[in-house]
């Protein structure tokens, strides 16, 4: 084969890598409408975790997980949970009812943004009182609510009340929590739709996720920490995914090989 033939082949492969990529990008921006930001977050921390999870996590949110954004335009977009007892929804994501969304902590970007499940929301009524439809409560002088450790409560604004699904608290703890107002719609970037489980530990290797995940079974690689089972299937991933194309290549080889001795 002449080189220019070589170059031209080269050429023509990576333009049609970039193409590949160029589509699967331009379908993921479409659907998420997060354009020209990114359509997807890597997953730090394990508050979104489920001990019943099976191996490998597939299903709910863990460290590492890829998880799509799809842009909200209103509180009408997202399905709360409501009580655990009583869900709002037969809307399941993640092993429980209702939506999850990611949010800049009181609207902040410069902060790491939050992916918590949105347990109700609260309305700031005129006279300001609040109600929470979710849980029963109209026109009350405070929000009360045991399941999620909130005592006379009085937010300064309408907004959802979110909560991790490992985690004991919601994350509007006053003087404390993740986010001490209720989250305004202004103050989400999407909810979650879909994931590409375990691919995300690639970036945390190289910058970390800090003490994203503390269990007796986690494994630290570079600089991701994770559950040892999701090392696992990452690396199996890996191997079918290089040893596939790998192979291909040398039995085309050794097939060419063989017809010249012929």
């Amino acid at each position: 084969m002449k080189l220019n033939e070589r170059h031209l082949l080269f050429i023509r492969d990576v333009l049609i890598s970039v193409a590949i990529v160029g589509l699967i990008l331009a379908a993921l921006w479409g659907y998420t409408g997060q354009f020209p930001h990114s359509p997807m977050v890597v997953v730090t921390s394990g508050s979104m975790m489920h001990d019943d999870a099976p191996f490998g996590r597939i299903g709910t949110i863990d460290p590492g997980d890829l998880v799509l954004v799809k842009k909200v335009s209103s509180r009408n977009d997202i399905l709360t949970r409501g009580a655990r007892d009583n869900p709002a929804t037969s809307h399941r994501m993640y092993g429980d009812y209702g939506d999850v969304i990611v949010y800049y902590p009181m609207g902040n970007k410069d902060r790491v943004p939050i992916i918590h499940r949105a347990i109700c929301w609260v309305e700031k009524n005129s006279d300001g009182t609040y109600t929470v439809k979710e849980y029963g409560i109209y026109n009350a002088t405070a929000v009360s609510i045991s399941e999620l450790h909130l005592s006379n409560y009085r937010p300064q604004n309408s907004g959802f009340i979110t909560k991790g699904d490992h985690n004991e608290y919601p994350d509007q703890i006053p003087n404390g929590g993740i986010c001490a107002q209720p989250v305004k719609v202004d103050w989400i970037v999407g909810k979650a739709r879909g994931e590409i489980p375990w691919f995300g530990l690639i970036k945390l290797m190289i910058f970390g996720n800090g003490q994203g995940y503390s269990g007796s079974d986690a494994r630290t690689i570079g600089k991701a920490v994770a559950p040892i089972d999701e090392w696992i299937c990452l690396g199996i991933s890996l191997a079918i995914l290089v040893g596939i194309p790998t192979g291909w290549d040398a039995y085309v080889y050794i097939k060419k090989r063989r017809s010249e001795k012929f």
